[in-house]
């Protein structure tokens, strides 16, 4: 433990005195190559860009008054994107056909470590070799592309695949990390020993992880970028079997852009009792059938469903390429949703109430600025998510071009807002699901108290439906009774479920997390009221078979 504590001492401290020579570096070997490489294939080079995330990361986890992983590392991850060809037509167009049927070609991750030092020849080498290799596979995709077109049919949006973008300059400060690892230790140990009364809790977590982040982006157009983010998260995770063998999992989990930011210990230690409280109830629960009606998706779960049913199918790149299904293509200047919900995504918020936001950032990864894009105007459609490849009618970036390093960039969410003028108190909301359920000559409505996350579905090669798996549930019968239940995901397709929206709460909170999806996993933040729908369809999720342990747990405690 001591040697771990001493590592990460000296690892936080400054490493360099001068803070932006990286970028200096980067911009010599930039022009360097695209000088040396503009004419120097059959296709010319029109555009390179660098990119370097340097991540410095933290992990202290604990487990029943013992810390069970500690880990600090730090890494310089370096992307090139190359374009050949000209704004019209480049690369990066989408193959339809032997080439690249699914796309899933141009989404494999390609990046380069770099050294932490920033030795100038050390890392120009790297730099050198990567985009040499970059611009030979760009000069032979552009001859598959341009195959593909003597012998497709053109695509329905014949936009270009590239636009010009202002110029941006900002050299930021590079993110530090800032923890008392000493005292990060004792809190979580302590806090972790509370688990230990519960021998039918088989697996806890208290963990913090602190991530420093600082993206460094020069490329053609002049733009240089230095921008840093700190985040902290407090996990708290939990997880039993029920009598029949499912497998049963709760989590808590608390964000901020810094440790101040972090809950208490005695709030930390609340959230725990009602974690513990509540995967005890649905140990105990009993199974819902398959069900369609009346429901209820509190705040925090139902800015996961937006963002997974909603989200996804308003990003650029989706109304794009042939493979989607294009829910909402053609939708613009119409009603997708009920008037009084009105939905936006702003990167450039840091906070919502006294919460601050993980999907936040000031540059997207090809270095536009991030936008307020209002997306659903009072139930109209009103735009998209853009990145730099322009789609029919939307021919410029609003900022949302995003990826996890070696990826390439697609159209992503940053904070995605939903806000309604149909506001009423949980109670009346909790009232009102139990009169529609009255209506519809239902026994009960169900409330989803939590979600863990969930897919969707947005090709046309398959069903274009959702999957999204609740972690706690509640039926509410008629007659105002209420009892955990377990067992069920919900399942759908986005046009109706939005369909049958009927009232929201006046109770908006935030969840933060991290989305995976084509250019990889991203931070993202959700904010929503609890929404009121007259129709939400749920089936069995699928239940493990082991039976449980066949010894007691070794602890004692409350059983």
């Amino acid at each position: 433990m001591k040697k771990f504590l001493i590592i990460v001492s000296l690892l936080t401290l400054p490493l360099f005195a001068q803070e932006n020579r990286l970028i200096k570096i980067m911009e010599r070997e930039l022009w360097r190559s695209f000088n040396g490489l503009k004419n120097a294939g059959k296709e010319p080079l029109y555009f390179l860009q660098y990119e370097v995330i340097e991540e410095e990361e933290l992990n202290i986890s604990a487990f029943n008054g013992a810390i069970e992983n500690t880990e600090h590392n730090r890494n310089r991850y370096l992307t090139v994107d190359v374009r050949v060809g000209n704004y019209k037509l480049d690369n990066t167009h989408q193959l339809r056909g032997k080439y690249g049927s699914s796309g899933f070609d141009f989404y494999t991750p390609s990046y380069e470590l770099i050294p932490l030092e920033d030795d100038e020849f050390s890392i120009r080498e790297v730099l050198w070799k990567r985009t040499d290799e970059e611009f030979k596979k760009a000069q032979e995709r552009i001859i598959k592309v341009k195959a593909e077109r003597e012998t497709k049919v053109l695509e329905t949006d014949t936009s270009p695949d590239f636009s010009s973008a202002e110029k941006q300059v900002d050299i930021g400060d590079r993110a530090t990390l800032s923890v008392d690892t000493l005292s990060w230790v004792g809190r979580l140990k302590e806090l972790s020993k509370v688990f230990k009364e519960y021998p039918w809790i088989y697996s806890s977590v208290v963990g913090l992880t602190a991530r420093a982040v600082t993206k460094y982006l020069v490329n053609t157009d002049g733009t240089k970028i230095v921008e840093g983010n700190t985040k902290y998260y407090l996990r708290v995770n939990a997880s039993t079997k029920a009598e029949d063998g499912m497998e049963l999992f709760l989590y808590r989990h608390f964000y901020s852009h810094s440790p101040a930011g972090l809950p208490s210990d005695e709030k930390i230690k609340s959230t725990i009792a009602g974690l513990i409280s509540d995967l005890d109830l649905l140990r105990k629960a009993p199974l819902v059938d398959p069900y369609s009606g009346p429901a209820i998706l509190k705040n925090r779960a139902a800015g996961v469903f937006f963002h997974e049913i909603f989200g996804h199918r308003i990003e650029g790149h989706r109304q794009k390429l042939e493979r989607e299904g294009q829910t909402f293509k053609d939708k613009v200047g119409k009603k997708i949703l009920p008037e009084f919900i009105s939905i936006y995504d702003d990167p450039t918020q840091e906070s919502y109430g006294n919460k601050d936001l993980n999907g936040h950032y000031k540059y997207d990864d090809e270095g536009v600025k991030a936008q307020r894009v209002t997306v659903v105007d009072n139930g109209v459609l009103k735009n998209f998510l853009t990145t730099r490849s322009p789609i029919e009618g939307f021919p410029r970036s609003n900022g949302h071009g995003r990826r996890q390093y070696g990826y390439k960039v697609v159209a992503r969410q940053g904070n995605l807002i939903v806000e309604s003028k149909n506001r009423v108190s949980p109670d009346s909301l909790r009232k009102m699901l139990i009169e529609e359920c009255k209506r519809q000559n239902k026994p009960y409505g169900l409330i989803f108290e939590d979600i863990a996350g969930g897919f969707t579905m947005t090709g046309r090669g398959g069903l274009q439906a959702f999957n999204v798996t609740p972690l706690l549930v509640k039926r509410v019968y008629t007659d105002g009774r209420e009892e955990v239940v377990r067992g069920v995901n919900i399942v759908g397709t986005p046009l109706i479920a939005f369909s049958k929206i009927l009232a929201t709460g006046d109770d908006p909170d935030v969840f933060n997390g991290t989305c995976g999806a084509e250019s990889g996993a991203v931070p993202v933040s959700g904010v929503s009221p609890s929404i009121l729908t007259g129709e939400m369809e749920v089936e069995k999720k699928v239940k493990e078979q082991e039976k449980l342990p066949i010894l007691p747990s070794p602890i004692g405690g409350k059983r």
